[in-house]
């Protein structure tokens, strides 16, 4: 029964995967610098990466905003925000799971009588806004960097051509593995209040209760990038504006640090022991940062390459996401509380969950933990093999560029 109530967390993610994952590697493949099936796969590792090592930085958060306190809750709550997000990944509108799931909260709030936490909302909001700021100021600030090495060095534009590919590979994988670190709390944050699992022992490493629900998020927000994010990622690299191969590093460089600065708890530490005021661990829309490093280099390049029409749209997803979430999230416990009968949370104000209300919610955790170890493995058999088919793939392909080229020189003599 646990793992049914699981299932709206991964559709969630899978849903994460097929919109804001995609953002990691939008600019390149959009660009045609990088081909989908490469960057679907060194995101999906990495982004499994960031979820299990350093997942738990962002997660508190949301438990500020709102303590979703029954398992019922947080199914119907991860549930309205992944159909919202489901629903405008279906128009192609890179739009923001963090919003989504913040407008479900919300609406759980609403419905249960608790009240949102105005400061924690405020802080949430304010990425929103200095997310896309600071990946436009980032994104000039690297583009003129870029310019300035590629226009004082002699290296041939093929050779540069190909740091720009590596380049696009490395920083791709560091924003994968950030957006996992980030956004996995937008995926299995809700759940954390209502599951106690038993630790995993897996000889190397042992993994804790919440980082065996976030190993399960990242891989649901794996397959959702291997699945359905190609459209987004074309509408993001392509359609707002058409980038140049170092434009697309850039891009993607620029996001990968604004999802990192809100994800390091390191980084907070140090701020605090310089004397600076620590910095949030918030979830970031990473839609809202890629769009705004995109917008950030067109805005320097001159605005008559950005397709406003497209932003336009964009904009209006925003608008509409926590909204539509919010609203879907509250007619959705009134119908699982009134037809099902489903405990989905009650009043708490600012009480602490206590042991006893989360042992309630719980009827077993040795089963998922099991299951857990049994897809580990599965995954690394599998995982396996369709690594090793794509490096014989790529071999075969490479076999036979090599093989027309050398055709061509023997016509040419």
């Amino acid at each position: 029964m646990i793992l049914f109530f699981l299932t709206s967390g991964l559709f969630l993610g899978w849903s994460l995967g097929a919109n804001d994952a995609s953002n990691i590697f939008g600019s390149a493949v959009g660009s045609k610098m990088i081909t989908f099936r490469k960057a679907a796969i060194i995101a999906s590792i990495f982004v499994i990466l960031g979820a299990v090592i350093q997942g738990a930085g962002a997660s508190g958060t949301l438990g500020k905003l709102g303590a979703v306190n029954a398992i019922g809750g947080s199914f119907t709550v991860a549930l309205a925000a992944a159909l919202t997000v489901y629903m405008m990944t279906k128009f192609a509108l890179p739009v923001s799971t963090t919003q989504a799931i913040v407008g479900a909260i919300i609406g759980w709030n609403f419905f249960t009588g608790n009240t949102t936490d105005s400061k924690t909302l405020t802080q949430i909001v304010g990425t929103w806004i200095s997310g896309p700021i600071l990946g436009a100021v980032f994104a000039i600030l690297l583009y003129i960097a870029l310019k300035k090495v590629k226009k004082s060095t002699t290296i041939h534009l093929i050779r540069f051509e190909s740091y720009i590919k590596t380049g696009l590979i490395l920083v791709g994988a560091f924003g994968a593995y950030s957006l996992g670190a980030n956004n996995i709390a937008n995926v299995m944050g809700v759940f954390l209040p209502a599951f106690n699992l038993q630790d995993l022992n897996l000889g190397i490493i042992i993994l804790s209760s919440n980082q065996q629900l976030f190993l399960l998020g990242g891989l649901a927000i794996a397959i959702g990038i291997i699945t359905y994010s190609k459209r987004v990622m074309e509408t993001v690299g392509g359609s707002i504006m058409q980038l140049s191969s170092e434009g697309a590093l850039v891009v993607v460089l620029a996001q990968s640090l604004v999802l990192f600065i809100f994800s390091s708890t390191s980084l907070s530490s140090l701020f605090v022991k310089i004397g600076l005021p620590p910095i949030p661990m918030v979830p970031v829309s990473s839609s809202q940062v890629i769009v705004g490093c995109v917008l950030g280099i067109g805005l320097y390049k001159g605005a008559r390459n950005i397709n406003f029409k497209i932003l336009g749209g964009i904009a209006m997803g925003w608008v509409a996401t926590p909204v539509a979430s919010g609203l879907l999230a509250f007619f959705s416990l009134f119908f699982i509380k009134n037809i099902f009968g489903i405990d989905v949370g009650s009043k708490t104000g600012l009480e602490v969950i206590t042991t006893a209300q989360v042992s309630n919610s719980i009827t077993s955790d040795a089963d998922v933990s099991g299951i857990i170890k049994y897809i580990l493995l599965g995954l690394l058999i599998f995982g396996s093999i369709g690594i090793s088919y794509y490096l014989l793939l790529e071999r075969k392909k490479k076999a036979g560029l090599q093989k027309s080229e050398e055709k061509f020189w023997m016509n040419m003599k």
